[in-house]
């Protein structure tokens, strides 16, 4: 082995390195900003907390993309031309996906949704408000400085692995079960993953981030009434579950398959 090539095997252990470090460091914000906000209002301290790690990890990804030596272009938090129309398409994608998760549950029966009553606009926005800041900090943490130095360094391919891997086991730590965890935020990853790196940006993947959670949550598939309320017949509830499962991957499946279509003739790099 050359020295260039050593060197070259080097630079990438110090980027993994540093991309670790990164992660615990958003670790160490998203605790501090949980200890600034617990005195907040109790119905907005999701939203100011998340808000709170939101801006500080912004700040790390800038602080972690120079020290890589990279620009902020280079890690996909610059708005282009084309993020707008990339974040509406990407929007519509998610809420999409989850209205058809829906649909088919529906389909397979012993299981209904019901309106909520007189819910309000403010009972609306602020789990949307909520997921937009939750959608932003993990597009942040997971699909800017960290998916983009690993697929400089090592491959885009590697790079998803590792970054998926990690955001799966942010999502058990956080209480998620395994089943949630791995299916559930690992497809997740993938899908989110993939649309960063074939569109070079945060836009796509934010888009469908946030619309797929509001969406579920408008549906009442986050384990809580949204603007519908999810009921299961008595007795039916393993069989449900196990169709919502399946339901899930498929149409994360034709998420990752269209991403990939629709996006086929750019490159991973």
């Amino acid at each position: 082995m050359t020295i260039k090539e050593t060197n070259k095997k080097k630079g990438r252990y110090y980027t993994l390195a540093r991309v670790i470090l990164f992660f615990a460091c958003t670790l160490v914000v998203h605790i501090l900003s949980s200890i600034l906000t617990e005195n907040a209002p109790e119905r907005i301290v999701e939203q100011l907390l998340m808000l709170s790690a939101t801006i500080l990890t912004f700040f790390l990804v800038l602080l972690f993309t120079r020290w890589e030596k990279l620009k902020p272009n280079d890690v996909g938090i610059v708005p282009g031309k084309k993020s707008a129309s990339r974040f509406s398409i990407g929007f519509g994608a998610g809420l999409l996906m989850a209205i058809t998760q829906a649909l088919i549950v529906l389909s397979f029966g012993h299981f209904q949704l019901k309106l909520v009553p007189e819910i309000t606009m403010a009972e609306i926005g602020l789990p949307l408000l909520l997921y937009v800041l939750v959608g932003s900090r993990e597009e942040l943490v997971f699909r800017s400085y960290s998916l983009r130095s690993l697929s400089y360094s090592w491959t885009p391919f590697l790079a998803l692995v590792i970054m998926t891997t990690i955001f799966s086991l942010e999502h058990l730590v956080s209480g998620n079960t395994w089943q949630n965890a791995i299916i559930g935020a690992g497809t997740g990853g993938i899908l989110f993953g993939l649309a960063a790196l074939k569109t070079k940006g945060l836009a796509l993947p934010l888009g469908l981030h946030i619309a797929w959670n509001f969406g579920q949550w408008s549906l009442g598939f986050k384990g809580r009434p949204g603007i519908w309320e999810a009921i299961v017949e008595k007795g039916y509830e393993s069989q449900v579950e196990n169709i919502g499962l399946a339901a899930f991957i498929f149409v994360m499946g034709l998420a990752i398959a269209g991403v990939c279509i629709v996006y086929k003739k750019e490159k991973l790099l």
